[in-house]
């Protein structure tokens, strides 16, 4: 496995071990013991899945503490661009935002520690989207960012993306 750091400190990219052969591929996407091997020891409590067509924009979402969440995310199939903003006060990336293209070919996860809203696109249909939370869910703890908020100025790269209704509250 192999930790890439991105240019704020703590969210990474992880690039597992794959094993491939003539029947297919093999990879570990989580063991605790090598994670904590590399400074990444968290307890996850809750996995959630979403499938989403192609021009989907999910987000970007936190959750306030107590409910904050750690998040391991990663694409099963198809890809997405994945964002997470630094929303830690007192950090010097503050403000912030990191991308990473997450597809089933790469087999990429990305850690999003802590104090980051989170969103993705879809870049291809039937796109399945896994990850894995620190802490629960809980809905009054629930916070949401505009996905084109024009002080982050994020490059999603896409110009009418398909949003829920509760995403759409928070766009222009």
């Amino acid at each position: 496995m192999e930790i890439i750091e991105t240019k704020i400190k703590d969210l990474l990219v992880i690039k597992p071990d794959v094993f491939t052969d003539e029947r297919g591929y093999f990879f570990e996407c989580y063991n605790k013991a090598r994670f904590a091997e590399h400074g990444l020891d968290m307890d996850f409590v809750q996995d959630n899945e979403s499938q989403s067509m192609k021009g989907v924009l999910r987000g970007l979402h936190f959750q306030k503490p107590p409910f904050a969440q750690g998040k391991l995310v990663r694409v099963v199939k198809g890809a997405v661009l994945d964002v997470a903003v630094d929303l830690r006060k007192g950090s010097p990336t503050y403000g912030q935002w990191e991308s990473v293209v997450l597809t089933e070919g790469n087999k990429f996860m990305y850690w999003i520690p802590e104090g980051f809203a989170h969103g993705f696109a879809c870049l291809e249909d039937h796109s399945v989207f896994t990850y894995k939370c620190t802490n629960v869910y809980n809905k009054a703890s629930e916070g949401s960012i505009r996905w084109n908020d024009p002080d982050l100025n994020i490059k999603w790269d896409i110009v009418n993306p398909i949003l829920s209704e509760k995403d759409k509250v928070f766009s222009v």
